[in-house]
């Protein structure tokens, strides 16, 4: 009827209704129908798309230390970052108040997926053998256009920059999520995009080009020969396989020496990129609460840190400001080969190779580090976003590293149980949420694990096809490349920047 309270939308696809009137037609309560209901996935209805987004820096113990301008050596100021950002941007990277109004348009593109399913994992957790007490829950990002959590500030950031009057965005890709979300957001907005993609990336993943491509973008192998920075590191190691760090310099420099009507947009590490993300958290609050569930602990894959702050962040924010239902931990997980959390020193950084950007403090292997060629290309990155460090520093989170064939182990397993072929990024956090499930089985203790499932793997086979064939690689610690890297770091060898006073 058109005065029902539910739509038809309603009720076939939020489960937190269907049990209830399931329930009375059974005679069964609707909390012992939600149990019922908690065997397997939970959609909730697109009126329960957030309508803010959450932004921790309002309940950090101490504040996030400032950027530093690269030259002078100041904390950076609105206008140090206008070249690159839209205004609107560049307020919500500085703003600390607790939640920021998504802006209509961006909501409206959010509902073709948001919000996105969260599962239980059963079968997954029959296959492991896990007693009745262990539970694990999973957000599945990869029902996204691109296929990955990166879509979620790829919207806002193509909406803020044509409401600028940007006329073009440049960005750098790693395994190409970031470069196909932006590309698919652009479009939605009517922004070309030119994406550089990490050479080596975009040999192992040639779908991630033609669906770019078909969004209307432009992409570049990184390092390449269209900016001055790719053709100078060209000249040095004709066969270099590319970085974050150098793809990042090759957009910077094309968005800034455009003569104007281009900016620049970044994937991860940024205050106002992970905010964005926290859509995938707070929609796992209100799903978790639905099912009478809260988290013992949170699993994510860390690269930059966007989809870790996605899930961990709006959490954490209950537990600092003393809300939580019970006590909750929470754990980044990052590839052993590129261990910016586990090996990195907490320091001013610059966040790409040519040293454009502003330095930000923050976990790093030096900003000139050549991570090995490992197939999760979105966690190679040799810093990690300041606010993840910040809150490893006082000791809010936990970090560990994980070798390549051991994620991927993890991945197959779990795809063979739930049926979602992870990307390589993501088998980092089944590993960490594998560790945390059976580690609780062998103490013999309860535990309710969540982990962000940021992105499926169906762009990247070539890399399933190598694990198949059992050619996948570990990768030893690059202990002599990771120390010639931080010999170069500004905030190191007794130069570290004079802090302003609270701030340090």
């Amino acid at each position: 009827q058109g005065s029902s309270a539910l739509s038809l939308r309603d009720l076939c696809v939020h489960k937190a209704y269907a049990p209830s009137m399931g329930a009375a037609l059974r005679g069964q309560s609707p909390r012992a129908a939600l149990e019922d209901a908690a065997e397997r996935k939970f959609v909730s209805g697109e009126a329960k798309l957030p309508k803010q987004w959450y932004n921790i820096q309002a309940d950090l113990p101490t504040p996030l230390p400032p950027p530093l301008h690269p030259g002078e050596k100041r904390p950076c100021g609105a206008d140090d970052f206008a070249p690159l950002f839209p205004a609107s941007l560049i307020e919500q990277e500085m703003c600390t108040e607790r939640y920021v109004d998504i802006p209509e348009p961006v909501r409206e593109v959010l509902r073709l997926w948001r919000p996105s399913p969260l599962v239980r994992a059963t079968r997954w957790e029959k296959a492991l053998g896990l007693p009745e007490g262990v539970k694990v829950f999973y957000k599945y990002e990869g029902v996204s256009p691109s296929g990955s959590h990166k879509t979620n500030t790829a919207v806002p950031q193509a909406y803020y920059n044509k409401e600028a009057g940007t006329e073009r965005m440049t960005t750098e890709t790693g395994a190409g999520q970031w470069g196909s979300a932006l590309s698919w957001a652009g479009a939605q907005f009517g922004l070309p995009v030119e994406v550089y993609q990490v050479r080596c990336s975009y040999d192992q993943k040639p779908y991630r080009k033609a669906f770019i491509q078909s969004c209307g973008g432009t992409i570049y192998p990184s390092p390449s020969t269209k900016t001055k920075v790719g053709a100078e590191i060209l000249a040095k190691d004709p066969e270099c396989c590319g970085s974050l760090g150098i793809a990042i310099s090759e957009a910077v420099e094309a968005c800034v020496t455009s003569g104007g009507g281009t900016k620049y947009a970044l994937g991860s590490v940024l205050s106002h990129v992970l905010m964005h993300q926290t859509v995938i958290g707070l929609e796992a609050i209100d799903q978790m609460r639905l099912l009478g569930e809260y988290p013992d602990v949170v699993v994510g894959c860390t690269g930059g840190g966007s989809n870790f702050a996605g899930i961990a962040f709006p959490f954490l924010g209950e537990k600092l400001r003393g809300e939580a239902s019970r006590p909750c931990r929470f754990v980044a997980v990052e590839p052993a080969a590129c261990p910016s959390l586990t090996k990195g020193v907490y320091a001013y950084d610059f966040g790409d190779s040519a040293q454009m950007t502003p330095l930000m403090k923050a976990h790093t292997l030096g900003s000139s580090f050549m991570p090995p060629a490992v197939h999760s290309g979105g966690l190679r990155y040799h810093a990690m976003a300041p606010l993840v460090s910040h809150l490893l520093e006082l000791k809010e989170l936990e970090a560990t590293a994980v070798q390549q064939r051991a994620a991927f182990d993890a991945g197959h397993g779990f795809f063979k149980a739930e049926g979602i072929l992870p990307a390589p990024e993501a088998t980092h956090a089944i590993a960490g949420a594998l560790a945390e499930a059976l580690a609780a089985k062998e103490k013999g203790e309860p535990r309710v694990v969540l982990f962000n499932m940021c992105g499926h793997g169906h762009f990247d086979m070539a890399a399933w096809e190598k694990y198949a064939a059992g050619k996948i690689e570990d990768f030893d610690y690059p202990s002599a490349e990771v120390q010639a890297a931080q010999a170069t770091i500004p905030g190191l060898n007794g130069v570290d920047w004079p802090m302003p006073p609270g701030k340090a």
